[in-house]
């Protein structure tokens, strides 16, 4: 008990010397369902009123994952929440057309409302627009802390800097990594397992552009990486399944991955099987 007692008194010194700025990530979760449900709601509010009153309660809760963060605030939190709520119905028409167009282009998908609340690629552009709106507003801390509860969530990994045109379509979605200086044009889709990542990690390139751009109407499937700040997707490209990318390619190219498969046999096959597991 004595070693606990000292590890304690260690640990309540060491954060209480360190200024703590982090939202609490119960209220963040809370805060970013309940913003769901304002723009796509299932239990309909019985009249404006009260459909109000639910959005001033999430204007409550935003102010209050602010109160950390506000010796790192660019203005002050009025004007934040101002800026922030007006800006959602510019946000909620770009997921109604990404909505729309997974609906459009998945033969699986039943109806728009279906793609709304049972598609985690979704809410993966949800959770990633409404973050984004806060990364416009130079609030730290918590788009990141927010965009990793949906990374938990889903399997995709959408860093809020990365910049995101209308009609984005991420089917399946398991295993997507979007980088933050990621540039996308309008009506791209992307399967389970994309990388658009960085060539390398070092901290010096923090401020630089790291991350592929992808024009318009590019598609890529599953299972492939492109990497590089310099890589650009030409418009109207198809990136196949399994390819490794990290130069640039024209408008209108189609890149697809060769494997050779040989069938042969199992008799006289003189080969051994080794497995190392």
């Amino acid at each position: 008990m004595e070693n606990l007692t000292q590890f304690v008194e260690k640990l309540f010194r060491d954060h209480s010397a360190e200024p703590c700025f982090m939202p609490c990530k119960t209220d963040s979760n809370r805060f970013i369902n309940d913003m769901f449900q304002l723009l796509f709601p299932l239990d309909m509010p019985r009249n404006m009123e009260e459909y109000l009153l639910r959005f001033r309660d999430s204007e409550l809760q935003l102010r209050k994952l602010l109160t950390p963060l506000k010796e790192l605030l660019k203005d002050d939190p009025k004007s934040i929440l101002d800026t922030f709520f007006g800006a959602l119905p510019g946000v909620y028409e770009n997921l109604r057309m990404d909505a729309e167009s997974i609906y459009k282009f998945d033969p699986a998908a039943a109806s728009v409302q279906e793609v709304i609340h049972a598609y985690p690629g979704f809410y993966a552009i949800t959770v990633y627009r409404i973050c984004h709106q806060m990364v416009r507003q130079q609030i730290p801390v918590l788009p990141r802390l927010i965009s990793e509860y949906a990374h938990g969530r889903t399997g995709i990994d959408i860093n809020p800097g990365a910049n995101i045109g209308d009609s984005f379509f991420i089917d399946h979605g398991t295993g997507v990594v979007i980088g933050e200086t990621t540039d996308i044009g309008n009506n791209v889709k992307i399967y389970q397992g994309v990388t658009l990542g960085a060539l390398t990690v070092e901290k010096t390139l923090a401020a630089t552009k790291r991350h592929p751009t992808l024009e318009d109407n590019v598609i890529i499937y599953a299972g492939s990486t492109v990497l590089g700040g310099k890589t650009v997707i030409g418009r109207d490209s198809v990136i196949g399944g399994n390819v490794w990318l990290t130069e640039s390619v024209p408008p209108n190219s189609v890149v697809y991955h060769k494997s050779e498969v040989r069938i042969r046999s199992g008799k006289n096959f003189g080969e051994p099987l080794n497995f190392v597991i």
